[in-house]
């Protein structure tokens, strides 16, 4: 927090005195003044005051003019003289924070300066949270401004308290584990067991064990009785992840879970109950499955109750400088390095990257890339893995145009695809403003928008000039 400035504009300069050592003492930068003639009032001009304490009759009046509220004035606590009722609901109506009538002690003055510092340092706060969180919008731990994902949020809001199965697609790497969590958290289960089991981590046979459970002698190794995962989940969640790569032979037992929420360990032939809530996740197409013969039908229905499908990072740029920020500031907080920001041009490039392994590989070049960073902004050499290597130039590998065997262009020619793909992705960043894409990219606006008119681009929605 910076050092609060408090201006002190008081007729008694004993009184000034006492005051500001006080404060100082405090930790507070104090400046005094003559409050005759408006100095007080031209003291605060463009000087960033925490707090002005003058007298009512020597000037205080004229500190309440224009806006005292605004974001940026300072708190102002006025010393009435002759104080009354009437004059203290007029001063506090017209902006003062503070109005205090002598006789008065230095005590009161400094509990009402130092309220008011509180005050002035919780709304500062509070401005940079909001700034922090303008234009995204988030559900626990994930955030977007992607269209796309919005609903996604909105689905989950509507649907988290219920019973109801969830079925999770999207491409490996999107946050599909992350979103069955959160799913749990807003649900009423949320103080009970989260159990996670990935299908296509174990075989078959060792598979159906992990779910189900054994008993004792079930099977080489089944050396005591164990409850399986459903157990485990009973009155919470159980995720499945990538439960199209479980056999069809679990399909069916995994579907009588479902329709009678019953469990039979392996080697045992007594049901038990279970109360568990079934969020699935996959990275395939399961009507796809269905017509290969690989996934049962009856079960598709069981698990769709509600799906959720996440687009895949490439579908929504506007969360790549998003994302990218927020890595970078847990980051650098997590390894305690000096980066505060990205360079334009890292931006830009990250911008441009396919992101086949979607949010987390971005989230592994973020990290990688602020241990690697040794100054304060980050750099496009420090996204790559090597220390010192060269870093590839995107724009080529999203271009496709200078692999082996490719026609050889003229290179002016060669590079308008990559540039405009650049572009396009800065504008959606920037939500079509187009003096930050300009700023993004380092260019100035003529160049910018004759770039656009070259490239057509000129019908992406554009919020004018100004930021």
């Amino acid at each position: 927090m910076p050092t609060p400035r408090i201006l002190l504009a008081l007729s008694d300069p004993e009184e000034a005195r006492t005051l500001a050592d006080r404060l100082e003492a405090s930790g507070c930068a104090v400046s005094c003044c003559d409050p005759r003639g408006g100095t007080a009032a031209r003291a605060l001009e463009g000087d960033g005051w925490t707090v002005v304490v003058a007298e009512l009759q020597a000037g205080g009046a004229d500190l309440l003019e224009g806006d005292p509220r605004g974001p940026e004035a300072p708190a102002v606590v006025l010393i009435d003289g002759f104080g009354s009722v009437s004059q203290a609901v007029d001063s506090v109506r017209r902006g003062a924070f503070d109005y205090l009538s002598r006789p008065t002690s230095p005590e009161q003055i400094l509990v009402s300066v130092q309220r008011a510092v509180d005050q002035r340092a919780l709304a500062a706060e509070n401005a940079r949270l909001r700034r922090v969180l303008d234009g995204r919008r988030g559900l626990g731990a994930m955030i977007s401004r992607d269209p796309g994902m919005q609903r996604v949020f909105r689905t989950v809001e509507s649907v988290a308290e219920t019973h109801a199965s969830v079925l999770i697609t999207g491409e490996s790497g999107t946050g599909k584990s992350m979103l069955a969590q959160e799913i749990h958290r807003r649900s009423r289960r949320a103080e009970e067991a989260f159990v996670e089991v990935h299908c296509g981590a174990l075989p078959a046979t060792l598979l159906e064990s992990e779910l189900f459970g054994h008993v004792k002698g079930a099977f080489t190794g089944a050396v005591a009785d164990k409850p399986g995962k459903f157990e485990a989940a009973d009155r919470g969640t159980i995720f499945l992840d990538e439960i199209s790569t479980s056999s069809l032979e679990l399909q069916i037992k995994l579907l009588r879970v479902l329709q009678e929420r019953v469990v039979e360990r392996v080697g045992d032939t007594r049901p038990r109950r279970v109360d568990v809530r079934v969020v699935c996740a996959t990275n395939r197409d399961l009507e796809e499955e269905i017509a290969a013969g690989r996934f049962r039908e009856d079960l598709f229905y069981r698990i769709d109750v509600v799906t959720l499908r996440i687009p895949p990072l490439r579908e929504r740029p506007a969360d790549v400088g998003l994302l990218a920020e927020a890595f970078l500031e847990r980051f650098r907080e997590e390894y305690q390095r000096p980066v505060e920001s990205l360079h334009p041009e890292t931006l830009a490039r990250l911008l441009a990257s396919p992101w086949p392994g979607n949010v987390r590989q971005l989230e592994h070049c973020l990290e990688r890339a602020v241990l690697l960073c040794q100054s304060a902004v980050l750099m496009p050499e420090d996204l790559y893995a090597e220390p010192g290597a060269a870093a590839p130039d995107p724009d080529e590998a999203a271009s496709g145009a200078t692999g082996e065997g490719a026609p050889i262009l003229p290179l002016k020619k060669a590079l308008e695809e990559p540039e405009k793909r650049i572009i396009e992705r800065a504008l959606v960043f920037c939500d079509g403003n187009r003096t930050r894409t300009a700023a993004l990219l380092g260019v100035n606006r003529t160049t910018l928008f004759n770039k656009m008119r070259k490239y057509d681009l000129l019908g992406i929605p554009s919020r004018g000039w100004a930021s």
